[in-house]
């Protein structure tokens, strides 16, 4: 950026940083929009400073023809409007440019989900590897589809919670915010067969390390990053698209597959840890589909003769 542009778009940096007390990410982030929004508008002969609304508008339509991700395009376009708006609170502007573009509807896109026999595969997969890695590894995925926990909630699982076998966790999500997350039968065996081996995991035979799934990382414990990668592995044994499956797709299933075995919504709520239950809605949508697919390939009035 560059002009005066580029001076304004640094003091609303400066503003965002000091009142607002904005975080590094979001500053970058803030920094990355306006810089897009700089380079489109200087392909026009334009600067932020001297964008008339006709150019605004062509910028976001042109967000949209890139084929970014609606999350993406939608920020890009609610950083250029704040942008705006602070530069008419300056005086800098009598206008703001970015008014009278209306903004798309963000869609919400449907979670990822297995079907129960993919399930099965991929646990079976999991369990298949050698030794104590397989063991771990169908221990965890077993942990993730009983309990719907989040990725964060299970390689922060301590030994202590699961030492005596409970029925169930008390996990501390989001917030920290603390739910019950039930363990079903295979969960706990899967448990039971793995706590066996976890001295293999010990950083250097460190008996006294915390974590259920230790690590000879720095963290001391598996990271996501590596279970996500032993997942994919699991996924290509099992004949499913790796690019199918993450630890959140587990989540996914796990509330999925509760709704069309007839769970309440509330509960499924109670269980993932939702503030909102518009946040759990959406696994209304994904179990319907699925319901109306099988409807229609496995009832006989619907087959084709």
């Amino acid at each position: 950026m560059t002009g005066q542009g580029a001076a304004w778009a640094e003091a609303f940096l400066e503003m965002m940083a000091v009142e607002r007390a904005a975080a590094k990410n979001t500053l970058s982030a803030y920094t990355r929009d306006l810089t897009d929004a700089s380079g489109f508008l200087a392909g026009r002969g334009r600067d932020l400073s001297s964008a008339s609304a006709e150019d605004v508008e062509a910028y976001f339509v042109d967000l949209g023809a890139r084929g970014l991700s609606p999350a993406t395009a939608a920020r890009r376009r609610a950083s250029v409007r704040q942008f705006y708006r602070f530069v008419l609170g300056e005086g800098w502007r009598g206008d703001d440019p970015s008014r009278r573009v209306e903004a798309p509807r963000k869609g919400r896109s449907l979670p990822k989900v297995l079907s129960r026999a993919e399930m099965d595969r991929l646990i079976a997969a999991a369990a298949a590897k050698d030794g104590a890695q397989g063991l771990r590894l169908a221990c965890m995925v077993e942990l993730a589809y009983a309990s719907g926990l989040r990725i964060s909630e299970l390689t922060g699982l301590t030994l202590a919670a699961l030492a005596r076998d409970p029925a169930y966790l008390i996990v501390k999500g989001k917030g920290g915010k603390e739910r019950l997350a039930p363990l079903n039968g295979a969960a706990r065996e899967g448990v039971k067969a793995y706590l066996e081996i976890r001295p293999k995991f010990l950083p250097n035979g460190d008996k006294a390390n915390p974590w259920l799934f230790p690590s000879r990382g720095k963290a001391g414990r598996l990271t996501p990053r590596r279970f996500a990668q032993l997942l994919d592995e699991a996924a290509a044994d099992a004949g499913i698209d790796p690019s199918r499956v993450s630890p959140h797709v587990l989540r996914h299933a796990f509330a999925t597959h509760l709704l069309e075995g007839g769970a309440d919504l509330r509960v499924v709520q109670k269980l993932l840890g939702h503030a909102d239950i518009a946040t759990t809605q959406i696994y209304t949508h994904v179990a319907g589909e699925r319901l109306r697919e099988v409807m229609a390939s496995k009832h006989p009035l619907s087959r084709k003769r």
